[in-house]
């Protein structure tokens, strides 16, 4: 097996296709969004990860080929668009990957081996996909292999993760196992379609519950006047039992959907999730809830936040492994609590566009001239960059009294305070 295609280039499914160039196949990656094609076509990634440039410079028009849809001759169809959650409902949109499957079928032979790699609920692959390939084909070579890697460091896991695999049946798996093999070290199979689907979803679940017991711990915190990090770190301590997590934000395209889908799919076989719903719920009470504690303290401070200016420092919803991606950014909650409270706001990211910035109701601007006149800045990301800001040279440029709210607790508090600035972070201060 020699020629594969990718169907959906975003984060999933280009990191796969130059993956799978690099490890030596002829892969025809396709897409139905013509800006991202046309992008592609000039050597240009419309997305940030670390290496795609140099990738894309390697293989494309070698080993890897982009078009709108796939071509004949085809061995192996991996498909990897986007199944959203609607934002009523919170159930899984499933047209995408339909109509991926439907591509497949129509473009692809009967012998094709169709991986799907898409998050799906349980039971998604052989509820959605499996139909419209019996219905052209009559029979199917079907396998799920979820994706696991983490934005920013996505092709070196590719490499390097143990990739599960499950099929609709021995053979199906073993044959998607067998392409694995030639991409990673360790290939995990599984007994069948819906416990591979599982995985994924049972991986990004606990990453959010873990995160959002880091999160709990600082709002009870906050109540007591206790400092979240001085508990969780001397509770860390070599204790022989899983650390605490940081207190920080929960975002990106997975753990602010990947939760809903398996609520969803839960609840179709009659069972209601007890931890999973309240994890996120947590995850995504966060950033309001400061959004509210720093406009609290900018009217503290100033006896009203009605124009005050507030520079917000990272719009990404990561800021390591750095990103550009804003799909579930906590800024974008924050936003209209800083708005209401008539705050005049500047903002900067390492990735992010300056356009993007200004699009969501912020000038742009660069992170030393943040601090220029400001009566907060907001650190919201733990980008390495801003930990390394001249906060000696920056805070007397603050507008007095002023206050600096460090999500992540990235920045020098002895510095800040001792220049006489209120200094804050999740649960603290």
């Amino acid at each position: 097996m020699n020629t594969v295609g990718v169907v959906g280039l975003g984060y999933v499914g280009l990191t796969m296709a130059v993956t799978l160039a690099r490890k030596g196949f002829t892969v025809h990656g396709v897409d139905t969004s013509p800006a991202v094609l046309d992008a592609l076509a000039r050597g240009r990634p419309h997305l940030y990860e670390p290496g795609l440039d140099e990738a894309l410079g390697t293989f494309l028009g070698d080993r890897l080929h982009v078009a709108s849809a796939l071509p004949g001759g085809v061995e192996a169809a991996i498909i990897c668009v986007s199944t959203p959650v609607s934002p009523e409902t919170r159930g899984p949109e499933l047209g995408n990957l339909r109509a991926a499957a439907r591509h497949v079928a129509e473009r692809c032979a009967p012998d094709t081996l169709v991986i799907v790699r898409s998050t799906v609920p349980v039971g998604g692959s052989r509820a959605v996909v499996l139909p419209e390939l019996l219905s052209a084909w009559g029979r199917a070579r079907l396998a799920f292999a979820p994706e696991r890697t983490i934005q920013g460091q996505a092709l070196r896991e590719l490499e390097e993760l143990p990739q599960v695999v499950g099929g609709l049946d021995l053979e199906s798996g073993r044959a998607a196992a067998k392409l694995f093999e030639r991409v990673t070290r360790r290939v995990v199979s599984v007994s069948s379609l819906e416990a591979a689907e599982l995985v994924k979803l049972a991986n990004n679940c606990h990453t959010d519950l873990i995160y959002s017991y880091g999160n709990e711990i600082a709002l009870v915190a906050e109540r007591w006047g206790l400092d979240p990090l001085e508990v969780i770190r001397a509770a860390n301590v070599d204790y022989p039992r899983p650390d605490l997590a940081r207190p920080g934000f929960v975002g990106g395209a997975c753990l602010s959907k990947d939760p809903y889908i398996l609520i969803s799919a839960s609840r179709a076989t009659g069972y209601t999730p007890w931890l999973v719903g309240q994890a996120r719920g947590l995850n995504e009470h966060l950033p309001g809830h400061v959004a509210e504690r720093l406009v609290a303290m900018i009217r503290s401070a100033r006896g009203s936040a009605e124009g005050a200016r507030l520079s917000v420092l990272g719009w990404a919803y990561k800021g390591w492994p750095p990103t550009d991606d804003m799909r579930g950014a906590p800024i974008v909650p924050m936003l209209p609590l800083f708005r209401a409270a008539g705050l005049s706001l500047r903002g900067h990211d390492h990735l992010v566009g300056a356009d993007v910035i200004r699009g969501l109701g912020a000038e742009p601007v660069t992170a030393e001239a943040a601090f220029d006149g400001a009566d907060a800045v907001l650190v919201v990301t733990n980008h390495p960059e801003y930990a390394k800001l001249d906060l000696g040279r920056l805070l007397p440029r603050l507008r007095r009294p002023a206050v600096l709210y460090d999500a992540w607790r990235i920045l020098d508090e002895e510095t800040v305070r001792g220049a006489g600035v209120r200094y804050a972070g999740i649960g603290y201060g």
